[in-house]
């Protein structure tokens, strides 16, 4: 009986000692880097084309501050019952050194069922008259695709945000506007859809007849997906 006492008790020394010993602790590191730039000048980026008509600077402008410059579109003022199209409102450029799909656009805000966007090439045509096969992304401030689609996909970049590429055409300059503190292209280069690292944003305005005076302002969410080689 004794023996099998003491046996017993080892037992239960030898599982409080494992307990003991399992929890295991240890500490790594590793670094990180990255910037925070212009909108103009990051890896997917934004530049001018049209003038707005409110001020005739470009559409899209960027705040004069440079610890937190973030991008902004001035559509102008409108009356009731009247409609704006703003061909080459932006466009939106690729710089990452592989392709980045475009996979939809929402809107968020006042009055956003007002505004329609299309995706297209020609920057200075009406989505109506491209040949281009623009596609359509937003309807009366609905979303007509997700974050299971892919709208357009951009071509890979070469990381230099002082130009832009075209199908077939070398490269496309993309000068700083001091006015409206972006960069910007008024180029006749086309984009094509998967082949050129640029595409032109159309946003048009079809204000209701009954619609209140005020300044309605709002977010456009653009989404991109990027695959990595396997």
């Amino acid at each position: 009986m004794r023996i099998d006492r003491r046996l017993m008790l080892t037992g239960v020394l030898l599982v409080v000692l494992s307990m003991t010993m399992a929890t295991q602790y240890a500490t790594t590191r590793v670094t990180y880097s990255f910037s925070i730039v212009h909108p103009s000048e990051s890896d997917i980026r934004y530049i001018g084309s049209d003038n707005s008509s409110g001020d005739n600077q470009r559409v899209l402008r960027v705040n004069n501050n440079a610890t937190t410059p973030y991008a902004t579109i001035e559509l102008g003022s409108w009356m009731p019952n009247s409609e704006k199209n703003y061909t080459a409102t932006f466009g939106i450029v690729n710089e990452e050194v592989l392709p980045v799909n475009i996979t939809y656009i929402n809107v968020s805000g006042v009055n956003a069922s007002y505004i329609d966007i299309w995706l297209h090439g020609d920057r200075d045509t009406d989505v109506s008259l491209d040949a281009g096969t623009p596609i359509k992304v937003v309807e009366g401030g609905a979303a007509l695709y997700d974050a299971d689609d892919v709208v357009w996909t951009l071509g890979a970049g070469d990381a230099d945000p002082t130009n832009m590429n075209a199908s077939g055409g070398g490269d496309i300059l993309t000068p700083w506007d001091e006015t409206s503190h972006v960069r910007y292209s008024v180029s006749d280069w086309d984009a094509t859809n998967e082949t050129s690292d640029f595409v032109w944003i159309q946003v048009s305005l079809d204000i209701e007849s009954d619609a209140s005076a005020g300044s309605p302002t709002g977010t456009i969410f653009i989404h991109f997906k990027a695959s990595t080689n396997s």
